[in-house]
C-alpha cells in the first residue's frame, strides 16, 4: 500500500472589502419605517378640545398694499393717496404694529426713482419690511440688448 498525497484545492480566501449593500439597505428600510410611524407618534392621542372665543388667535399677520400704476399715482389699500396722507396712513399703521409689512405693487413702466420715492415714504414712516409683489404666470420680458 503505498501512500500518496492527497491532493487538497485552496479554499476560499477571506474576503478583505466590506460589503455595504446589506447596510444600506437596512437603513433605508428604517428610513421608511421611520417616514411612516413619525405622523403617527406625533398625533396618537384623539382629544375633542373645547370651544372657546379666547382661544382665537386674533394676531394675524399685519400687511397694507401699496399699489403705483403706469402714471405714478400711489393708491394705499385701493385709495388714491398723495405722498403726505401716504405718509400719515403709513406712520399709523406702524405705530398700531411695527411689524406690518408692506406689499409694493407697482407697474412695470413705473421708474425706478418713484419706486425708491415710495420705499423711503415706509421706511421713514417706520415699516421696513417691504415685500415686492409680482405676477408668476407672467411671462418675462425680453431683455434688452446693448
Amino acid at each position: 500500500m503505498s501512500f500518496g498525497r492527497l491532493e487538497r484545492t485552496q479554499g476560499a480566501q477571506p474576503f478583505s472589502e466590506i460589503n455595504v449593500t446589506p447596510l444600506v439597505d437596512v437603513m433605508l428600510v428604517l428610513v421608511v419605517i421611520f417616514i411612516i410611524t413619525a405622523p403617527l407618534l406625533a398625533s396618537s392621542i384623539r382629544l375633542d378640545l373645547p370651544r372657546s372665543d379666547a382661544a382665537q388667535s386674533h394676531e394675524a399677520p399685519q400687511f397694507v398694499t401699496l399699489v403705483v400704476d403706469k402714471r405714478g399715482q400711489a393708491f394705499l389699500n385701493d385709495r388714491p393717496v398723495s405722498a403726505e396722507q401716504m405718509a400719515q396712513s403709513l406712520r399709523q399703521s406702524a405705530t398700531l404694529n411695527p411689524d406690518t409689512e408692506v406689499q409694493l405693487r407697482a407697474d412695470e413702466a413705473v421708474p425706478y426713482g418713484r419706486i425708491v420715492e415710495v420705499m423711503g415714504i415706509a421706511q421713514k414712516a417706520g415699516l421696513n419690511r417691504i415685500g415686492f409683489v409680482a405676477d408668476a404666470t407672467a411671462e418675462p420680458a425680453p431683455a434688452a440688448r446693448p
